[in-house]
């Protein structure tokens, strides 16, 4: 059975304020050719569809433009939610839907309920496990403490008791949307840290021939069964050097997986150029740049006037202008933002803790902290769902 698996399409996103609907609209074309051309028999998509819980209604005309064409295509779709879809929206109508070979799954309940597809060699399995907000689902799943891996653990084991029920041979794709160990994250995914440590062991997937992994705008492998197929379009800058791209997947009659990367259309290529804005005005080699989408880090050591309507003279496509001055790293005017660049909350909050008392939190108030954390996360994410 040949899969396309594709993810985080973040329909109704910007890109620092460029509008970046005609671009998922071509994606949305790529997709559907993909499909015919390369005689694909079913389509998975792991989690954010859409980049809000109440996404624009332009983005929500695309993907019902979406689902019409997969459709009438006769090919098989099964969807999840992610962390940044409200599942109740997304999943309305599901029912119906599935009619017409687009099976949506965004309940936790219905981890271990498979959308059932066959090949020439029998049957093949789809488990669709939507974003599991720990705080969430940690009742429905019978877990003592709310936690990724938790959760994650308690739906796998649905799963695998569901397939042993099965006929041998059956064949098995999960689709999940997750932060797996051993994955490398952008800056664009939004945090999933409630319930303590974000990442699961790719352990917890053991069991299925392959796991369609959602949430990491990265296209990357994990295992040859775990893959990640990243976002089809950059979402932030530190997506400069990725290649974005879709899996193809041929799934042989003894689950043996064979995997190529069919790459994406790039609206425009994304630069980072950093240097003094003389610098970046002059240097030749930054030619090839001139037609990109542009985060300059200007590095003057005091600011210079008019920077930006200065680069886009050269760059007319630049979208993010940063001021890094270099200096020693002792010097007392870095900035309060660097020296909080790469620190967690929680890893802010001890040292403020051993700033105020000179000694930092011990392991019980590292743990009320943590928890504190955890809670405002959890109060957030129901809210986004009520939404």
């Amino acid at each position: 059975m040949r899969l396309l698996h594709t993810s985080d399409w973040h329909l109704g996103r910007a890109f620092h304020r460029v509008n970046l609907l005609g671009a998922q609209a071509e994606f949305i074309g790529h997709l559907v050719s993909t499909v015919r051309e390369r005689e694909v028999d079913a389509v998975v998509v792991s989690g954010d569809v859409y980049d809000r819980a109440v996404p624009p209604l332009a983005a929500v005309e695309l993907f019902d433009d979406a689902l019409h064409r997969l459709a009438d295509l006769g090919v098989p779709t099964v969807m999840i939610s992610g962390n940044h879809d409200s599942a109740r929206r997304l999943g309305v109508g599901a029912g119906l839907i599935g009619r017409a070979g687009i099976h949506l799954r965004t309940e936790p309940a219905a981890a271990g309920t498979p959308v059932v597809l066959r090949d020439a060699h029998g049957d093949v399995a789809f488990y669709g496990l939507p974003y599991l907000e720990p705080a969430l689902v940690k009742d429905e799943f019978g877990v003592d403490r709310a936690g990724h891996e938790a959760v994650l653990g308690a739906a796998m084991d649905r799963v695998r008791a569901d397939l042993a029920t099965r006929a041998r041979g059956t064949r098995s794709v999960v689709l999940a949307h997750a932060f797996v160990t051993g994955g490398q994250a952008s800056d664009s995914e939004r945090d999933i840290t409630v319930g303590g440590v974000a990442a699961v062991p790719a352990g917890v997937f053991d069991g299925v021939d392959y796991v369609a992994l959602g949430h990491l705008h990265g296209c990357q492998t994990i295992t040859e069964r775990v893959r990640y197929s990243g976002s089809p379009l950059a979402y932030s800058f530190s997506e400069a050097g990725h290649r974005k791209s879709m899996w193809l997947i041929d799934l042989g009659a003894d689950g043996t997986v064979t995997a190529e990367r069919v790459d994406c259309p790039v609206p425009r290529p994304l630069a980072r150029l950093r240097g003094t804005l003389d610098d970046l005005l002059a240097d030749p080699a930054l030619t090839r740049h001139e037609d990109a989408w542009v985060e300059a880090t200007l590095t003057d050591p005091v600011r210079p006037a008019d920077p930006m309507a200065r680069l886009t003279e050269r760059f007319p496509h630049t979208l993010s202008l940063v001021f890094a001055p270099e200096r020693a790293e002792d010097d007392p005017r870095l900035s309060y933002a660097r020296r909080l660049a790469g620190r967690s909350d929680q890893q802010i909050a001890q040292d403020f803790v051993a700033h105020v008392r000179g000694t930092g939190p011990d392991e019980h108030e590292a743990a009320v902290l943590r928890e504190a954390f955890d809670a405002v996360r959890a109060d957030h994410a129901v809210r986004e769902v009520a939404r």
